[in-house]
Order: C-alpha cells, then structure tokens, then sequence
C-alpha cells in the first residue's frame, strides 16, 4: 500500500498543474457522516466544539477536526467545497451539491434512534427536486449551475456504514448479513435512477470501511482477544465488511454491463484505510486504533461520553477532550477520520490506484495541490 505515498509527492506538489482543465465541472455527492458538510447541523442540533478546531478553527458540520476526504476531492479537481443541499444561508451550488446526513443509511431505517432520516433514496429525490429547480430558475446569479451541468458531472456514493454498524449491536453478524444483498441492489438502483432521469454519465461508488479497526467498535462491538489480528483490529467485523464489498463490487460490475456508456468506478477506500490503520506510522502518523477527542482506556472512547461533551459518571464529572496532536492519528473520535487521515484518503482516490476500473483523476483533470 505504498500508492499513498506516490499520491502525495504527485498531488501535493505546488509545482504540480497549473493548468484549469476538468472534465468534472461539478461533483454531486451522496453519503452519510463521512462525507457530510453541514447537511445534518443545518436540520438538526448545531455541532460543538472542538470539531473543525484543526482546519477551520470553529465547528462547520464536519464529522472531523477538519476537513473531510470529499473536501480534499473538490480541491484536487479545482472545485469550491460542496454546500450542503439542507443549507438554505450561504450556500453556493454552482459546483454541485452535498446530499449527504450524518447517520443516513442506504436502507429505509426503521428507527429514528441515531439515525437520519435522510436515507438514500430521500437524498436521490433531493438530487432530483435540485435538477428540477436549476432547469426552472438558471441562469439567475452565479448560485447555480448551467443546465446542462448532469451529463457532465461526478457522481459519488459513500453511505452504507450505518446499515451495517447500527444493526450489528442488536442482530449481530448473522443477522446484519441478511441486509448486505438489499445494500448493494440500491446502490446499483440509485446509479440507474441517476443515468436514466438526470443524464449522469460517471459514477464512484466508495466501499464499506474496515470498520473492525475502528476505536468506537473496538471499544462496543463484542469480541475476544483472539478475534484481534496483529494490529489490534477485529478480524470478523472486517471480514464481513469485506463481504459486503465483493457483493457490491459485483452488483456495480452487472450495472456496467447495463449501461455501457456510463462509467461506473467501485473504489476501494477500505485498503486505504485498512492501511492507514494498520500502518499509521507509514504515512506520517503514529496512533492508529485510538481516537484523538475522547475519553478513557485503550482506545481513548467512551459511548457514554463522546467527543466535546462533558458527562457526571459515577459522581465524577468527565469530559471528552481532544489531544493535541490531532494530526498524528487516524481516528478523530472513535467514528471519524481526522483531517489528516482524510487528506491521504482523498489522495488515494485522485492517485486511482485504488479503483476498479482503473479511474486515475489526472487523466480527466489538471490536478491542483491538495492540502
């Protein structure tokens, strides 16, 4: 997994193209928290502090302590960031827009605990009620993009992690592998739906994390010690992750087939991070499986005390506080990546080296320095 390296002496190179050319003049995006921009703090409760405090100095919706790999994607192609399509103050969708709701799942969820109720198939009909509004007002100000913006733009999934992980506390594996072939089916219908009534032409469809590696799991999610592989990550959690990406990578290859004139990309941003995780200190980092903004033992998480908040347990006052080194870990807060991890996965995608069919972003855009 040395790709990220190449990645980063290419893409973070200030000498690196200066030319404007993008054959991607706006990205459309569907996911969850880790690509959220603010969608969720614009419907729901505001975010606290200290996320956002390494980029942005202040909290911005961002499940991180900066940005998040979809922000470092839009810089590398040249893009502003995405606005959150919930954001109705100070948002700019000449570029595209961010459908994405921290806790949305693929599936329709059956609970409203944790979970947002702006799952994929409400973020496609947003996509499409967007459609509709830019063919009625554009051109009006310089807010929205050209009508013929669809068939030219990037089209990207990452959502999926909350139908497996929500469930996997109460079903457990046995009964979370039920939902995996419904998961992939979707996906593979909302690229259909977005060919067939928006035009869209190019689709990335990021894979499900290694989500055994994660601090928050580690710390909740039942195992024993011999389930833990040598780098302390849990190997059937990631396994069935793993199960899940090969129905998916599978499900993606069948649309293909159906529309041979769309480009359809499966990226496998779960080796990115597996190796992140694993092999931190690879990529300029030190602490893998523990989180920077938390509280108590291995893994520096506490599911009755998260990041930013300040909790009576036991008659002791506690606070989840952030360390302050965030840029040497790869878990933000047990759930999330940080800002730094992001970058390296954002340039994991751009590098395509990770993606099937191959999708090297320098072929289709004079790259810009990402960081």
């Amino acid at each position: 997994m040395r790709y990220l390296l190449i990645a980063l002496l290419i893409l973070a190179s200030p000498a690196a193209f200066t030319d404007a050319r993008c054959d991607f003049p706006a990205i459309f995006n569907f996911g969850a928290s880790s690509s959220d921009t603010g969608g969720s703090t614009a419907a729901f409760p505001p975010q606290i502090s200290p996320y956002g405090m390494t980029y942005f100095g202040k909290p911005v919706g961002r499940a991180s302590d900066g940005r998040l790999p979809i922000d470092f994607i839009a810089q590398g192609l040249g893009l502003p960031f995405l606005s959150p399509y919930l954001k109705s103050i100070g948002s700019n969708f000449a570029h595209g827009a961010n459908f994405a709701s921290s806790g949305a799942t693929i599936l329709m969820p059956n609970t409203s605990s944790g979970i947002s109720p702006f799952y994929l198939t409400i973020q496609l009909n947003q996509m499409k009620e967007f459609k509709n509004r830019v063919l009625e007002l554009s051109p009006q100000g310089n807010y929205l993009p050209p009508k013929d913006i669809f068939n030219k733009a990037l089209y990207i999934f990452d959502i999926g992690q909350n139908d497996f992980t929500r469930k996997l506390a109460t079903v457990g594996i046995q009964g979370v592998r039920q939902y995996l072939p419904q998961m992939a089916f979707q996906i593979s219908a909302g690229i259909k739906e977005l060919y067939n009534e928006l035009g869209g032409r190019t689709f990335m469809v990021f894979n499900m994390a290694p989500i055994g590696c994660y601090p928050a799991f580690l710390t909740d999610l039942p195992h024993n010690s011999s389930d833990l592989d040598m780098y302390g990550c849990m190997i059937s959690y990631n396994n069935e992750a793993q199960n899940y990406n090969k129905m998916l990578k599978e499900k993606l290859s069948e649309t293909r087939n159906l529309l041979p004139d769309a480009t359809i990309v499966y990226v496998d941003t779960h080796s990115i991070k597996l190796d992140l995780f694993q092999h931190p200190k690879d990529h300029g980092l030190v602490y893998g499986t523990k989180a920077c903004c938390g509280y108590g033992g291995e893994y520096n998480f506490n599911v009755h005390v998260i990041c930013g908040n300040t909790k009576v347990i036991d008659g002791k006052k506690i606070t989840a506080s952030p360390c302050k080194d965030p840029e040497n870990y790869v878990s933000w807060d047990g759930v999330h990546t940080t800002d730094a991890a992001n970058k390296l996965i954002a340039l994991g995608v751009l590098n395509g080296s990770f993606s099937e069919p191959a999708f090297p972003f320098i072929k289709f855009c004079d790259l810009k320095p990402v960081g």
